[in-house]
C-alpha cells in the first residue's frame, strides 16, 4: 500500500513543530527560573534608560531578545520579558529591533524615580540656548553619549543671531562634550570647553585603573566611523588623548562652572577662573554630581574618599568600602586582589539591586576565597582615624581600617538646574 504523499511531508513538518515547541518551553523555563531567582534576591531595578514591553502589541517574534547582547530580556509564555533588569544599559537597540512597536524606553519604575531635565528631540532645555547631552540626560552608555553631544552641536550650529564672543560653552570633557567639541570644529564655531577634572574622560576618566569599558562603533566629527567593543579605560583615554593631537581640540582644565545668567540673547558663564559671553551652553557634566556623603562622625579624615583611582595604593592595608552599585563592587574587588588587604564592603539594602551580574559573580568568587568580607544591611555609624564603626542589624562592630572608600553615588545638579530655570521631572517609568 503506497504512503500518500502528503503524510511524506507532513512528518518532517510535525518533526520540526515539535522540536520548536520543545526548544520555546525550555527557553520559557529558563526565563521564569532567571526572573524568579532575581525577584527573590531584590534585583528588580533597572540602572537608567531601559524597556517597557507592552503585553498586547507584542507577537512573541524574539528579534528583542537577539538584540540584546546583555540577555537582560527573556521569552515567558511567548511574550517577551525584562526577566535581569540589573544587567540592563539602555542602549536601546531591543527597540529598534521590535517589528511589531511593542518596546517603549523608560526612565525609572514604579518604585524607584528617576530625575531627568526635560529636553526637546534637539536637546534643548525649555530654557532656549541651554542645550543637555550625555549621562545628565539618562543616557548612561559611551556610545549614546556620544551621538548626543554630536546631535546637539548640530541643533546649536542652527541658532541664530550670535553677537558674541563664543557661540557655544561646553561644560564636560566626557563623551558627550568630546564629540559636541569636535562638532564645534567641524562646524568652525568659536567654543569654549571646561573641565572641572585635570584629564579627560569625564566619568571614564574616574574609573579605577584597567577597568573595562563597554563601548560600541560611533561616527565622530572629523574623525570619522570609530570601531571600538570592549577596551580599558587606559585604552579609551590614550585614543582620545590622540583626537585632541589630531584634531586641536582644547579643554581648560581644572575650571569648574558656578553660574549660568542671562545675557541678551545669549549667557554668562562664570567659573573659578573667568566669566565666558557665549550664545549658548552645552551641558555634559554626567549624573554624578557632588558626591554623596554618609554624614556621620569622622568623615571629613583624610582617609576617606569618594573615588578609587589606584587599587595598587591600598596594598597591605585594612579598607571599608561603602555603596551597592558597580562603583563600590568594582572597587572593593580591585582591591581585595592586592597582595596584603583585608577588605569589608557594606551596603545598607539586602540585595546588590543595582549592580551588572559580572560584578556580583566576580565579588561572590572573591568572598567565597575568603578575601572579601561582605555586609548588607549595614550602615557606618562612625570613623575613628584607626577603626570604623558599622552597624549590621541591630549589632555594631568596630573594624580595624586604614581607609575608607565611599562609592554612594552623587547628589545631581537638580537644585542648579532649577535655579537656572531649566525643568526637572521626576520619572516613574515612563519615557
Amino acid at each position: 500500500m503506497a504512503i500518500p504523499s502528503s503524510t511524506i511531508y507532513l512528518v518532517p513538518l510535525l518533526v520540526v513543530m515539535y522540536m520548536y515547541a520543545r526548544k520555546r518551553g525550555q527557553r520559557d523555563s529558563e526565563s521564569k527560573s532567571l526572573l524568579t531567582e532575581n525577584i527573590e534576591a531584590g534585583l528588580t531595578e533597572a540602572a537608567s534608560l531601559h524597556p517597557a514591553i507592552d503585553p498586547n502589541l507584542c507577537l512573541g517574534a524574539g528579534s528583542c531578545i537577539t538584540a540584546c547582547h546583555e540577555e537582560a530580556l527573556g521569552m515567558i509564555n511567548g511574550k517577551a520579558s525584562l526577566v535581569d533588569p540589573t544587567v540592563c544599559i539602555g542602549h536601546g537597540s531591543c527597540a529598534a529591533a521590535c517589528p511589531h512597536g511593542a518596546i517603549s524606553l523608560v526612565f525609572g519604575t514604579e518604585k524607584r524615580g528617576m530625575d531627568i531635565p526635560q529636553v526637546s528631540p534637539d536637546f534643548e532645555t525649555n530654557v532656549p540656548g541651554i542645550f543637555i547631552a550625555g549621562e545628565l540626560g539618562g543616557m548612561g552608555l559611551i556610545r549614546n553619549t556620544t551621538l548626543q553631544g554630536v546631535k546637539a552641536m548640530e541643533s546649536i550650529k542652527k541658532l541664530k543671531g550670535s553677537n558674541h564672543p563664543l557661540d557655544v560653552v561646553i561644560v564636560g570633557s566626557g563623551p558627550a562634550g568630546i564629540a559636541a567639541s569636535l562638532g564645534a570644529i567641524e562646524g568652525k564655531l568659536r567654543y569654549a570647553t571646561i573641565e572641572q577634572e585635570s584629564g579627560l574622560g569625564g566619568c571614564v576618566f574616574q574609573y579605577p585603573r584597567n577597568k573595562l569599558v563597554m563601548t560600541a562603533p560611533v561616527k565622530l566629527p572629523i574623525i570619522g566611523q570609530v570601531k571600538m567593543k570592549e577596551i580599558s579605560k587606559e585604552q579609551l583615554l590614550e585614543f582620545w588623548h590622540g583626537v585632541v593631537k589630531k584634531t586641536g581640540l582644547t579643554v581648560n582644565f581644572q575650571e569648574r562652572m558656578e553660574n549660568i545668567t542671562k545675557h541678551g540673547d545669549g549667557f554668562l558663564v562664570k567659573t573659578t577662573k573667568q566669566t565666558y559671553q557665549t550664545r549658548a551652553v552645552l551641558l555634559a557634566i554626567g549624573r554624578r554630581g557632588t558626591p554623596r556623603k554618609l554624614g556621620v562622625r569622622g568623615e571629613d579624615l583624610p582617609k576617606v574618599v569618594y573615588r578609587l583611582i589606584d587599587p595598587e595604593q591600598y596594598r597591605n592595608m585594612h579598607v571599608l568600602v561603602v555603596g551597592g552599585g558597580d562603583s563600590a563592587l568594582e572597587a572593593a574587588c580591585s582591591i581585595a586582589e592586592q597582595p596584603g588587604t583585608t577588605v569589608t564592603l557594606s551596603y545598607r539594602s539586602d540585595a546588590f539591586g543595582r549592580s551588572k551580574q559580572k560584578n556580583r559573580d566576580r565579588l561572590a568568587a572573591l568572598e567565597r576565597d575568603k578575601m572579601i568580607k561582605v555586609m548588607l544591611s549595614s550602615n557606618v555609624k562612625n570613623i575613628e582615624p584607626d577603626t570604623v564603626s558599622v552597624e549590621q542589624k541591630g549589632q555594631m562592630y568596630e573594624l580595624q581600617n586604614d581607609a575608607i572608600i565611599v562609592c554612594a553615588g552623587g547628589i545631581l545638579p537638580t537644585p542648579f538646574l532649577k535655579e537656572i530655570g531649566v525643568m526637572v521631572e521626576t520619572k516613574y517609568g515612563t519615557a
